[in-house]
């Protein structure tokens, strides 16, 4: 797991959107996802702010400023998987829209660019925020290389991202583009 954490961030590290941007909208890994502190360590090192979500009681997305591990609390929410947020200040939800770019969590991604997330709607709310704030940052999923597949099922509100990031490389979709 730490091999592919340090893989994933060596091939994010390397994209030109990531390598220019001066905010950042990721998320802490959980569960059996790819790493992520690595890249978010590495992403601070170099100047970055990085924006961590915190899960608000509709399933909405708040957002605040990641400063390292000691940044973070695990926080779990009834019977949901514990996830770890940032203890600092809340920024608001539309914070999300001064992000050049936004690192999505997923399930999958297929050939089309359409990710398959876990179902509760947080990433839809900020993919249509985005798109309500004019706002157009390159969105990147991080994965396993199994995790991209051929076809994931999508529904009309769904919006493709512009790459896929897994441990041995980059992937580029021009729908999301």
């Amino acid at each position: 797991m730490r091999e592919a954490a340090g893989a994933l961030a060596a091939r994010a590290l390397e994209l030109p959107e990531l390598a220019r941007a001066r905010t950042v909208a990721a998320y802490v890994s959980v569960g059996s996802e790819p790493g992520t502190l690595a890249l978010l360590d590495a992403l601070c090192a170099r100047g970055v702010r990085v924006l961590l979500p915190a899960l608000l009681p509709d399933n909405d997305l708040d957002w605040g400023a990641y400063s390292g591990e000691g940044s973070l609390a695990r926080v779990q929410r009834g019977g949901k998987m514990a996830l770890f947020e940032p203890t600092g200040e809340r920024l608001g939800p539309d914070a999300v829209a001064g992000a050049d770019v936004v690192l999505l969590p997923g399930l999958a991604v297929d050939a089309r660019g359409m990710r398959l997330g876990r179902g509760g709607g947080s990433y839809d709310r900020v993919l249509a925020r985005l798109e309500g704030a004019g706002a157009h940052p390159a969105l990147v999923v991080l994965l396993y290389d199994s995790e991209v597949v051929e076809r994931v099922p999508a529904e009309a509100h769904d919006r493709p991202v512009h790459a896929v990031v897994t441990p041995s490389g980059v992937r580029r979709f021009r729908s999301g583009a």
